[in-house]
Formats: C-alpha cells, structure tokens, sequence
C-alpha cells in the first residue's frame, strides 16, 4: 500500500517540489476565506484613504503586495492563456485589492492541483456564496466549462441572523462545493440518504403481518404495455401487459411478493422498505450538521468541518487504493476520512505547526497505529534557526511541541484563523 504523507509548508511549493503529474484521484480543498462581514468591503483600491475602514473583513487575511504582483506576473508565464485573460479583467475590473490577491493565490494553486489529478481524477473546492462565483470562472478557465459536474448547497447552519445587529440581508446559512473533472471520465458511486418520516409514512404504508417489515405496494403492469414489447399474459385472473416475463412472475408468486387485495383487482408487487437504499444523493445537502463545541468531533477549530461531509465526498467521487490529497487540511477532516473509512490513500498539506501538530495528535488519539510520513518540519538546528527567523510564532509552537508542552487552543482571532499570503489552513 502507498504511503501517506503530511507535508509542513506552503502548499504551492510542496506540489511543485513532491507531487508528480497523473498521480491524484481525488483533490479536495476548503481555501481559507474571511466572509464574516459584507462582502462590498473589498472592493477598494490599495492606497485609498477611503477603503481602509472597508476593509475590514479582509484586514488580517489578504493584501495585494509586492509579492502578489511577482505572482500575477509568473501566473503569466505558467498558467493557461485564457485563464492568464480572466486575471487580468478581474485585475482591471475589481483592482489591485484584497480580493484579487485572495484570488491570485488561489488561481496558481489551481494549476498545479490540475496538473497532479489523474487524468480520471477530481477536484472538489468547498468556498461561500461571497466568492464562488468568481471561483467558478477560475475553475472554468482551467478545467473547461464542461467539466463541472455539480455544485453542491450544504446547508451548515439551521438559522442565523444578524438583524438585530443592523444586518440588512437573510441568514447566510450555506456553503458551496463545486465538482470538476479533469478529463471525460470520472469515478461516481452513487450514494444514497435515508427517506423522510413522511415519506415512509406515506408510501411504505403497509406492515407485514409476523415480521411486521414495513413495505409499499407498487405497479406491476409494463410501462409502454405492448408498445414496448412487454409480455401479455394472465395472473391471478388478470391479463395485462407485465414488467416481467411470465418465468420471473412465477418466482415472485412463489416469495410472497405479488398482492392483490381481492378477486379481479390488480395484482401488485410488495417492495420492502428495509430493502431500499434510500434517495440517490441530489445537489442540496441539508442532512449533514457542522460541527459546533458541544460536539463530540469538536477539537477547537474554528472552521472545521463534519467527518461526514468529507466522507460522503471521498466515497462519492474516489475508489479503494486511491490517493486523496487535501492542500488545506486545517485540522485533518479528509485525513481522518480516508483513515476511517480504511482503504484510500492520502496527503496532507498546512503551513502552520499548530494545524500539523493537531493533525497528528488526532491520527493517534482516533486513529492508532496509523502509518504516515511527515515532511518539512525542522530537523536540525539550522532548519530551527530558519523557521525561527522565517516566522516566530510557528518556531513557538514547534518548540512548545518538541518539549511536550502544550500549545494554545486556536480561537477565531488565532493564528489557526489568520491568513497571509503564504497561509494554508481551513479545517
């Protein structure tokens, strides 16, 4: 079996250093994003004196800055001509601003994922309704518009208003996950949610007698009847066109599936409900909770994410033996997906010790014996000495950590929520 790998770093540069071309099943990626406030706040360009108080929203996250602009111009060099174009009009419509930079650090990171998937492989990208739709034509640009398989609502949220707060809008209780494939085939097992109360009520309205199972009554006549070549027969004193031939009929008779409830009705088949999969998964999820302190997947960290959710997506759209990677793996949900459900590979990357850190000590608090590398941390006093100069507040935690002290728990205004130019963590 592969291994798996945890990288510590900038996520751009692992993939251009460690992740070879085709060798992905299935990308995953929840991109650092601040929506906390109204979104118009960053549209200002750097430099006015009048957006500084707009800004807030994005005033610990983004900037553009000399080593955005070094980006934009190397985006030019690498990136596919036309999302090259695209760039530059959000460039000269929207400015050189906080939400262009967000989106120039996204779009080089896009192009080296779809260099790595598989050329059966898939990208999901978990973003708000705030950016998505500038996120989508980024995707466009380097999939193809024909590549988009869904757009997925979650619903994370039951209610949230900020009225009273002086909020003009409705709650904003979603999230969007776009689905992109690389090439002309792609992997989907379909997955399935349990049916409503009410429909179960309302169609499995029959229980059986001794089991006491639950079942419906369904049509057994031929859709198209002999139009579409159904057979004519008799059954039970009834000659209609059937869906099945005479030979299968006479096995269902035999199982105690056919029912007619009197003499020259129509017979019916009895359809149990404990045999039924459920509803095929559609494009809006609403059975799905997020996580919240009181529950028991909680670890502190403020924009993680249901086990749940990154299961079903590792089910749905990878197959056993496969590798999933995660460039944003926070506080590892699609790591601890692929090691629950036991057969995927994987690959994680974060740029902070804190997130690496947690990752770890869930892998061997949920996940004993799990078998993993772990890449780019200081392993000398050279490399201890870098990081150090590099960034103080990671050289912390990784010394905190090295002597078994324990590091602070992330909040929202934390180091685990804030985002500069070379930050890589959501969940």
């Amino acid at each position: 079996m592969a291994e798996n790998v945890l990288y510590y770093g900038d996520n751009l540069e692992v993939l251009k250093k460690y992740i070879a071309d085709d060798s992905i099943g299935l990308v995953y990626l929840d991109p650092p994003f601040n929506s906390n406030r109204d979104y118009n706040v960053i549209f200002g360009e750097s430099g006015d004196p009048n957006a500084d108080a707009q800004r807030m929203a994005f005033g610990d996250t983004w900037h553009w800055t000399k080593q955005t602009e070094e980006a934009f111009n190397e985006l030019g060099q690498i990136a596919p001509p036309r999302l090259v174009e695209m760039m530059n009009g959000f460039v000269s419509m929207l400015g050189r601003n906080d939400l262009t930079a967000y989106l120039m650090m996204l779009g080089g990171r896009l192009v080296q994922l779809h260099r790595v998937l598989k050329p059966t492989g898939a990208l999901f990208l978990h973003c708000d309704p705030t950016a998505s739709h500038y996120i989508k034509v980024m995707l466009d640009a380097i999939f193809g518009r024909d590549k988009m398989i869904n757009q997925f609502t979650w619903k994370r949220s039951s209610a949230h208003s900020d009225a009273k707060q002086g909020a003009k809008h409705a709650g904003r209780i979603s999230d969007i996950i776009f689905w992109y494939a690389k090439g002309d085939e792609w992997t989907h097992n379909i997955q399935y949610i349990p049916y409503s109360k009410d429909y179960i009520k309302s169609t499995y309205n029959h229980t059986e007698e001794g089991t006491k199972r639950r079942y419906a009554l369904d049509n057994l006549t031929g859709p198209g009847g002999k139009r579409k070549g159904n057979p004519e027969y008799e059954l039970m004193g009834v000659t209609r066109y059937w869906r099945y031939s005479k030979e299968n009929m006479d096995v269902l008779l035999r199982e105690g599936r056919i029912v007619q409830d009197k003499p020259g009705k129509v017979p019916r088949y009895k359809r149990y409900l404990d045999e039924m999969p459920g509803v095929a998964l559609q494009d809006i999820w609403t059975d799905i909770n997020p996580v919240q302190g009181r529950s028991k997947e909680w670890l502190g960290y403020p924009t993680q994410k249901p086990i749940k959710l990154l299961e079903r997506i590792v089910k749905m759209a990878s197959n056993p033996g496969d590798k999933v990677l995660d460039p944003f793996c926070g506080c590892g949900t699609t790591i601890a997906a692929c090691e629950s459900l036991g057969n995927r590979n994987w690959i994680g990357i974060d740029i902070t010790f804190l997130a690496t850190s947690m990752i770890e000590n869930r892998l061997h608090t949920q996940f004993p014996g799990s078998q993993y590398r772990l890449i780019g941390q200081p392993n000398t006093i050279s490399g201890a000495r870098e990081l150090a100069r590099q960034d103080s507040e990671e050289f912390e935690y990784w010394a905190l950590r090295l002597v078994g002290a324990s590091s602070p728990r992330p909040t929202s205004r934390s180091r685990a929520s804030r985002v500069s130019t070379r930050r890589c963590t959501r969940r």
